[in-house]
């Protein structure tokens, strides 16, 4: 029967604050960022990955990461909510330890040209530099995320070998990783290869292991996402509006919105904890800041029709 594993929640990994505004041609203010936090915050999101400890060189629109922290963590904190950040090295770990963040998420690429482009290393010598944060960071009490970027394919290789992205992910859970979120970086992926990622993945890695990070560049995001909840996927991650990108995968279109990911989700009976009006409320938030429209279809379509 169709939808007859489907569970009763799922969890939503939120990444604007990080994955939108980076990819933004301008840094947002301090206090345009703090708003749409707390928006996202008071819609019911628990897991919010707010900025990224990279060196203001490579990515100066996150270049006020430890401002932002602090800020956070002393007047807008919500509890239970858990506030994350990106970790390039050992001196970004140095930082989220100073800010006091509870988690923090690693990345790396499962094709060797966009690592080299995105980090600069290749995925060998990325891994051995998880030595230096990984580790450290568990041995600090701070949680350890990962993502895997371009396993549905790569903007410079093509396809990529879903057997080099099993064992990268398996090889970060065996370090620690208490969850790896499996990227479809330029949105190429379609429902049939993903459960062929997804059978090969799940042979190895346990399900509860595993996030899915869907951008949605050719419009099939939500359509693998109910893919990985058939297969027993119950992390994904969004953003609200639909925000996002890649600085390194030209073309690429922002993450599954979480607005979207919501409005199917309850619409299919899986809660998450979320309230769907205060979610279009944050992504119009976000469309303020940006100073454009964003591609989330809920949030333009609006509620109101819902309640003719």
């Amino acid at each position: 029967m169709l939808f007859a594993s489907l569970p009763d929640r799922v969890s939503i990994y939120e990444v604007s604050p990080r994955d939108g505004l980076q990819n933004e041609r301008t840094s947002a203010p301090l206090s345009d960022k703090v708003r749409l936090i707390e928006a996202l915050s008071s819609a019911g999101l628990t897991r919010i990955e707010i900025t990224s400890f990279v060196s203001p060189k490579w990515i100066p629109q996150l270049a006020d990461a430890d401002e932002l922290a602090e800020e956070i963590e002393m007047h807008h904190r919500h509890p239970g909510v858990t506030y994350s950040a990106l970790v390039p090295n050992a001196k970004g770990l140095e930082r989220a330890k100073r800010a006091k963040m509870e988690e923090i998420a690693v990345f790396l690429s499962s094709s060797e040209t966009h690592n080299r482009k995105n980090i600069n290393k290749t995925i060998a010598a990325t891994m051995a530099a998880f030595e230096e944060t990984i580790g450290p960071a568990l041995a600090a009490g701070i949680r350890v995320r990962a993502y895997v970027s371009t396993v549905w394919g790569c903007p410079y290789e093509g396809e990529v070998d879903p057997k080099r992205s099993v064992a990268i992910t398996k090889k970060l859970v065996e370090m620690g990783c208490y969850q790896v979120s499996i990227s479809d970086t330029i949105g190429a992926g379609t429902p049939r290869q993903t459960e062929k990622i997804l059978e090969m993945m799940l042979a190895e890695v346990p399900s509860e292991k595993l996030a899915m990070h869907m951008h949605d560049t050719r419009g099939t995001a939500l359509a693998n996402v109910i893919v990985g909840l058939e297969m027993g996927i119950r992390t994904f991650d969004a953003s609200v509006g639909g925000m996002g990108g890649c600085p390194y995968a030209p073309g690429a279109a922002g993450n599954v919105a979480t607005e979207d990911l919501v409005y199917m989700l309850h619409g299919m009976g899986v809660s998450t904890g979320t309230d769907l009006e205060l979610l279009v409320e944050a992504g119009r938030v976000a469309e303020s800041i940006v100073g454009r429209n964003l591609p989330g279809k809920v949030h333009q379509s609006g509620l109101r029709s819902l309640r003719a």
